[in-house]
């Protein structure tokens, strides 16, 4: 069995289909279907469900793969831990909730700062991301402070408050409660704490509309769909342009930390390590009133 194999298994259940895999790895389709068949041969058992929309995991695929997704990461993390310490190389996968202000900056000091390292960088929710960091997928994650797992390592990043927004035609917050609530899917801990707040008011939010991107959600709290629960660093700059106003909730449900978490039990490569000291070095800076962050 070859890692390619893996890779190559990897990416196809990843894709979806054999050939949106062969675009990816610029590979004709007979080569993945090859590769896929070589592999099924030398496991004796079928690996996907062959069918007109494309392919699944069959149940042992499934079962692969969670042991392929830990083979080729430790794989990668075995080269990082050989390379050099002061001049870091290979893939660094970054996740973070959309509203980390600072995110730019750190991102920008250790692309100039390490320019062999490839680094890409994946948005979602708090407890998808930290799923990801748990199960490989990601290197780290910035992430709204939860209760961490037992398994990962947190570091501070900074604190802040969240506010809730809505257009500039409403004047209290008893006009707000039964406005429909903006938000990412379950697992967005900015959705958690306002929940908190509803269940605590005894309310019970009229509808729930749930959006993929920052940017949209802000964009229709502006003409009015709306409300949402934010960190106030995100909106300054549409607040101070007159599109959006913010209304403070107590402390319990406003004040947040984001932290930056990673596996505690990998060996700390030189890629992370640097990374971690670039969130140091740039946590105390003031940040600017950048543009929102988007898949």
């Amino acid at each position: 069995m070859e890692f390619k194999d893996l890779e190559i298994f990897q990416l196809v259940a990843q894709k979806g289909t054999i050939t949106e895999a062969a675009k990816a790895l610029s590979y004709v389709q007979s080569n993945i279907t090859s590769r896929i068949h070589k592999l099924e041969t030398e496991l004796n058992t079928p690996l996907f469900n062959r069918h007109n929309r494309g392919i699944s995991l069959t149940p042992e695929g499934k079962k692969l793969l969670v042991y392929c997704e830990k083979i080729l990461s430790l794989t990668d993390e075995m080269k990082k831990v050989v390379q050099s310490g002061d001049n870091p190389s290979g893939k660094l996968e970054i996740g973070s909730v959309e509203t980390v202000i600072k995110l730019p900056n750190i991102l920008s000091v250790y692309t100039k700062k390490y320019k062999n390292v490839d680094l890409s960088l994946l948005t979602g929710v708090t407890n998808q991301l930290q799923q990801d960091v748990l199960n490989h997928r990601l290197d780290g994650a910035f992430v709204t402070e939860t209760n961490v797992h037992p398994d990962l390592i947190s570091h501070d990043v900074f604190q802040e408050e969240l506010v809730l927004i809505s257009d500039m035609k409403a004047t209290s917050i008893e006009q707000l409660i039964h406005e429909p609530f903006l938000c990412f899917s379950n697992g967005c801990g900015y959705r958690a704490r306002l929940e908190s707040w509803y269940k605590d008011q005894n309310i019970i939010p009229q509808k729930v509309m749930e959006f993929g991107t920052l940017e949209t959600i802000l964009s229709s709290v502006a003409v009015g769909l709306g409300i949402t629960f934010v960190p106030k660093s995100a909106v300054a700059h549409l607040e101070k342009r007159g599109l959006i106003q913010c209304h403070t909730l107590p402390e319990k449900y406003s004040k947040i930390k984001t932290i930056f978490i990673r596996r505690s039990n990998t060996y700390l490569t030189s890629t992370i390590e640097k990374f971690i000291e670039t969130i140091e070095h740039t946590k105390n800076e003031a940040a600017e009133p950048l543009s929102l962050i988007t898949n």
